[in-house]
C-alpha cells in the first residue's frame, strides 16, 4: 500500500503562481511514476505532468512552458511548480503515484479567478 499526502493549491489571479506537493510513503519499488491530474465538474480527469523516478517528464500541451515538474526520489515527493496560471487550469487536482498499482491522492483545489 502507498499513502499520497498532497499540499498546496488554493486561490490566485490570472498571471499568478501556485506550487503543489505530494509525498508518497508506504511499499515503494525502486522504478515508479507520480503526476498531476485535474478535474473539472462533469470532466474526465486530465494529465497535467507527471515525472518517473529516472526523470522522464511528461506535460500536458496546455502545461508546457507554464508548469514544471520535479521529484525528490529520496523522499518520494513531486512538486509542480504552476505559473502563468489561466482561468481555465481551475480545477481538483489529484497526486497519481504509479508502480505496481495505481494510487489516487484525495485532491486539492485551484481555483484562478479573474
Amino acid at each position: 500500500q502507498v499513502q499520497l499526502v498532497e499540499s498546496g493549491g488554493g486561490l490566485v489571479q490570472p498571471g499568478g503562481s501556485l506550487s503543489l506537493s505530494c509525498a508518497a510513503s508506504g511499499s515503494i519499488f525502486n522504478h515508479f511514476v507520480m503526476g498531476w491530474h485535474r478535474q473539472v465538474a462533469g470532466k474526465q480527469r486530465e494529465l497535467v505532468a507527471s515525472i518517473s523516478s529516472r526523470g522522464t517528464e511528461i506535460y500536458a500541451d496546455s502545461a508546457k512552458g507554464r508548469f514544471t515538474i520535479s521529484r525528490d526520489n529520496d523522499k518520494s515527493t513531486v512538486n509542480l511548480q504552476m505559473s502563468g496560471l489561466r482561468d481555465e487550469d481551475t480545477g481538483v487536482y489529484y497526486c497519481k503515484f504509479v508502480d505496481v498499482d495505481t494510487y489516487w491522492g484525495q485532491g486539492t483545489q485551484v481555483t484562478v479567478f479573474s
